[in-house]
């Protein structure tokens, strides 16, 4: 899995007071979507260490959506940095446009909570089971 991708409808509680969505609720998506994509690179339990250069480049309005795009864009022994999209698109327009991007550092860790090794790439092999 190279990408991890989902999407979330805004609504009026996900909002600021100017009808937008919070910019703490964006972080926490993204957030959700770079320990998706990190836990599926690593097959290991993750954590966040840091999240680096937010960027806030358009308002999300309530009842718009926005696609999270999450991929892991460098693997070191334990750590791996995420960088997160997210897409803002009206509904009845079909309008897209990045809202927001993020950097975000995830490590691997162990029962312990101490950093571990990232598993080498998992086969992108599709079992027949998986397809059914």
């Amino acid at each position: 899995m190279d990408e991890t991708r989902f999407v979330e409808m805004i609504f009026p509680e996900q909002a600021n007071h100017y009808g937008t969505l919070f910019g703490g609720h964006a972080l926490s998506l993204m957030g959700k979507a770079a320990f998706v994509a990190a836990t599926r690179r690593a097959r290991a339990p993750v954590v966040m260490a840091t999240s680096e250069k937010v960027e806030f480049h358009v308002p999300v309005r309530v009842g718009e959506l926005v696609e999270l795009m999450a991929r892991v864009t460098r693997v070191g022994r334990s750590s791996m940095t995420v960088t997160v999209d997210a897409v803002s698109e009206g509904l009845i327009s079909g309008t897209r446009r990045l809202a927001v991007r993020g950097s975000f550092e995830m490590v691997a860790v162990d029962d312990a909570g101490k950093p571990m090794p990232v598993a080498q790439p998992p086969s992108h092999d599709v079992s027949e089971e998986a397809l059914t």
